[in-house]
Order: structure tokens, then C-alpha cells, then sequence
């Protein structure tokens, strides 16, 4: 799960704008112009080992999980992801999933990529990387079934902190339950069908990565176009705006501020 939702935010700031209609009638038509351009497969659940930037990150995992348990001691000012994407807020109806980003849609979260400066080189070596961020999902977190708008993208999660009873804290992509291993990746396409629950009494927190699809072209035309949209419009800006006042919050808490 990322910010792939883009077009849904951008409606509600520009009041649904000719260009964004014409351009969400069109999503299954450029999404199946993507898929016949994909380098990788097309399905919903993707191998891991088929991307060379994989290996190194989960070799050091834990250095990335010690970053993460650092920053989660400040829980309270890590802001839930619906108060950064509000469209979010149609999938997750309370606090309970928080995201704390370091890359926004290729912008970089300064202040916070300093609190992780590990995380932030290793995450050079992932191509195409759009965002990263370390997402946390509480106990008793439900995200309801959705889809993301553009297969332009992919999600990967590297596991970092997993509950005991994995099997209580899944993912359904499409008709295949999946779930999380410290250490290890798990690569999904989220245009289709998923939602995800933690049936547990702990915390799971992942390192999400939203990378580009390699495409031949015109996908690849199609995908840059949309992405060049995006990063121009109102719901980038939106978020950057708050992601900006959350880092604030954060360095209050950091020093004990009130």
C-alpha cells in the first residue's frame, strides 16, 4: 500500500477538473497498455529474487529495523497516513495505520531522512524508487478491500518488526493470502484487489517501497506521462505541505516539547 490512490485526492482539491475525468475513464485502458509493456510479470503477487536491488536491503534489515524501532519511540508524532493522503481516510477509518516517510513521490523528507541516514543510503540502490516510508500498523487494524489506480507502480515490503502470530496478521492480493517474515520482501501489484488485517496484540511496521514498473515503451511513455501529472498537481502538493508539518511535530517530541 503507498500513495497509489493519487487520482482519487486530486478530485476532491480540484473539484474534479475536466482533464482528471478524462484521465480516470481512461486508467484501464493505460493500465492495460502497461501491462502488455511490463518487463516483469503481470501477477498480483511478484518473486522477490527478480529484482537485484532486493538482496542488499534484506541483508541489512535489521540495521533498517533498528532506524525504524528509533523513530517509533515518538509513535504519538508519527502521523497516520490519512492525515497526510487524505484519501486514504475511505479505506482506513482511524488512526491506527501510520506512516513515517522518507520519499514522497520523489520528494525527499529531509528532517526525516536524517533520523534514518542507513535506510536513506540503501534505498539509492532501488531504481525507480517513488516512495519509501516506514509504514505501522497497530493491533486491531483492519484496511479494507481497494485498489490502486496505475500498475505504472509496485509495492514492496520489507519486513522489519512481524507479530509472533504471523498467521493472524495477513494480506489478500486478489484470491492469494500472504503474509509477512522479518527480513524478507514481499512484492505485490496493487491494482488488484487486496486489504490486509492485524488480528494480533503487536505492532508490524514494514519499510514500503513504491517502485516503477520497467516498461517497454509506449507503456513506459504512458507511465511518465501520468507520473509528470501527478507529481504537478494539487495532492502532491497537498501532502508535502503536511508531511511538512508533521516533521515539525515530530523534532517537538524529539525534544520533549509540549
Amino acid at each position: 500500500m503507498g500513495w497509489s490512490n493519487a487520482f482519487g485526492l486530486i478530485s476532491k482539491v480540484q473539484g474534479r477538473p475536466l482533464h482528471y475525468r478524462f484521465a480516470k475513464k481512461q486508467r484501464h485502458r493505460a493500465n492495460d497498455l502497461i501491462a502488455r509493456s511490463s518487463l516483469i510479470s503481470n501477477d498480483p503477487v511478484l518473486d522477490p529474487s527478480g529484482f537485484d536491488w532486493t538482496a542488499k536491503l534484506a541483508r541489512n534489515w535489521e540495521a533498517i529495523r533498528d532506524e525504524a524501532l528509533a523513530i517509533y519511540r515518538h509513535r504519538d508524532a508519527i502521523p497516520p497516513l490519512r492525515e497526510i493522503s487524505p484519501d486514504h481516510r475511505r479505506i482506513m477509518g482511524d488512526n491506527s495505520w501510520r506512516s513515517f516517510f522518507l520519499i514522497g513521490y520523489g520528494i525527499r523528507a529531509e528532517q526525516n531522512i536524517a533520523r534514518a541516514p542507513r535506510t536513506a543510503a540503501l534505498l539509492q540502490g532501488i531504481p525507480g524508487l517513488n516512495s519509501a516510508f516506514f509504514s505501522i500498523l497497530a493491533p486491531g487494524s483492519v484496511i479494507v478491500p481497494h485498489r490502486g489506480v496505475t500498475k505504472a507502480f509496485i509495492t514492496a515490503h520489507l519486513g522489519l518488526v512481524v507479530p509472533k502470530d504471523r498467521e493472524n496478521l495477513w494480506m489478500r492480493v486478489d484470491e492469494q493470502r500472504v503474509h509477512w517474515r522479518e527480513g524478507e520482501w514481499l512484492i505485490f501489484d496493487d491494482t488488484y484487489e487486496h486489504e490486509v488485517r492485524n488480528d494480533t496484540d503487536e505492532t508490524r511496521i514494514v519499510l514500503l517501497c513504491q517502485v516503477e514498473r520497467p516498461l517497454r515503451a509506449p507503456g513506459s511513455w504512458v507511465a511518465s506521462a501520468l507520473m509528470n501529472y501527478v507529481r504537478r498537481s494539487a495532492f502532491v502538493q497537498e501532502a508535502k505541505d503536511n508531511l511538512a508539518s508533521w516533521e515539525t511535530a515530530y523534532a517537538k517530541a524529539e525534544r520533549g516539547d509540549t
